[in-house]
């Protein structure tokens, strides 16, 4: 009966031992499997700009950097021999500068390296029709004055409020607005490094004013 314990206790051992062993193993193949898998898996940070997130920014449209709100004192004398008649309006207007998205080139913003390149139309008037003629009065007004009359008013305080607002000046400080909200945008998408370039400047001539 003792040779009988023996043997019985030296099968169980053996047992437990060859168990021991395939569970080791199980375990060391997880581990290798795990740290191989592992190892293939990398996370990319790259932000990717797509054709539907260029479209979406595309379907901003306009792009408002600069308003300059102007009021000219505008007139006009005809001079008869009988009587002389004069006119005279106050003109209220807004010039709106800025950029007009939908325009933009379809590669306007791209990758080089890891800087977002911004390339877009310079600035410019957004809207030739400024003046708010439901804001302008009348100052004075004596004799009658045909349509044709009132419109060339109207033309010569368009003309006024754009050669005074339409400025080098102006237009370069809405090239500075524009570079630092555009820079503002784009990192908020998540980009680190941008540049900003404003392509194909307007002379002070162009627009409204000719």
């Amino acid at each position: 009966m003792r040779r009988r314990d023996n043997r019985e206790n030296t099968g169980i051992k053996l047992l437990s031992d060859v168990t021991a062993m395939i569970l080791i193993g199980m375990v060391l193949t997880l581990i290798i499997t795990g740290t191989e898998t592992s190892m293939r898996i990398s996370k990319s940070e790259r932000i990717n700009i797509t054709p539907i997130r260029v479209q979406d920014i595309r379907d901003i449209g306009q792009w408002e950097f600069l308003s300059i709100a102007d009021e000219e004192l505008v007139d006009t004398l005809h001079e008869h021999w009988w009587r002389n008649k004069e006119l005279i309006r106050i003109y209220r207007g807004t010039l709106r500068i800025g950029i007009d998205l939908s325009k933009a080139k379809d590669d306007w913003i791209h990758l080089r390296g890891d800087t977002a390149v911004v390339e877009l139309p310079d600035v410019h008037l957004l809207d030739d029709n400024f003046i708010d003629e439901a804001d302008s009065d009348p100052f004075y007004e004596t004799g009658s004055w045909s349509q044709a009359d009132r419109e060339a008013l109207y033309r010569k305080a368009k003309r006024l409020m754009y050669e005074r607002c339409y400025t080098q000046e102006n237009l370069q400080t809405a090239r500075d607005n524009a570079k630092e909200q555009l820079t503002q945008f784009v990192r908020a998408m998540g980009f680190e490094h941008v540049e900003v370039k404003l392509q194909g400047a307007r002379s002070k001539g162009q627009g409204a004013g000719e």
